[in-house]
């Protein structure tokens, strides 16, 4: 259940935040966020608060292998699994929060010792259907765990059952049995 009072005392409107940033007073877990009042639906999201002071928008999370992630393109456009767990948000969605307003990237990338690389990206950007979801931007990199994005910007997005990449003899999300911006295959 999703519970939060964001009333505008002066209108007594009830306003919805437009990021996770907005309601970096709310707990981490799922909430309801709209990204561009008057412009689409309000859309649940799950809010990292505890990561480098929070307003993070969680757009995938993987930890156990209990969601399979082999999928094709309409699922990677709506999203699939559960935010209380392991889930992909959907291209729609990160498409219309990276136009709302400037997002970064974070990826936390954890093994089972216990160790942890963490890239960042200062500008994340990703087109909408038209354009099956052209990674636009990642701006600049920081981090421990290389930057393996930078390369993928103007790739589209490829999936099990529409090959976007650049790859001549095969589909690079057939052959490495995932979803991504993939160009030649590897890099990211």
């Amino acid at each position: 259940m999703i519970s939060f009072d964001l009333t505008n005392s002066n209108s007594g409107i009830f306003q919805l935040p437009q990021s996770c940033a907005e309601a970096r007073d709310l707990p981490s877990g799922v909430q309801l966020i709209h990204p561009q009042p008057g412009f689409g639906e309000p859309f649940g999201v799950y809010c990292d608060q505890d990561y480098e002071g929070g307003g993070w928008t969680v757009i995938q999370n993987r930890y156990d292998g209990s969601v399979y992630f082999y999928r094709g393109w309409k699922q990677y456009e709506d999203g699939f699994g559960s935010m209380e767990g392991e889930f992909w948000l959907g291209l729609k969605k990160i498409h219309e929060l990276t136009y709302s307003k400037k997002y970064e990237l974070l990826v936390l990338l954890d093994d089972w010792e216990g160790n942890r690389a963490v890239a960042k990206y200062s500008r994340f950007l990703v087109a909408g259907p038209e354009e099956k979801y052209t990674l636009k931007s990642v701006g600049s990199y920081t981090g421990t765990a290389g930057d393996s994005l930078s390369g993928q910007v103007g790739m589209k997005f490829s999936t099990l059952d529409a090959k976007n990449d650049v790859y001549k003899t095969g589909n690079c999300a057939v052959q490495f049995e995932g979803a991504w911006w993939y160009s030649a295959c590897h890099g990211a």
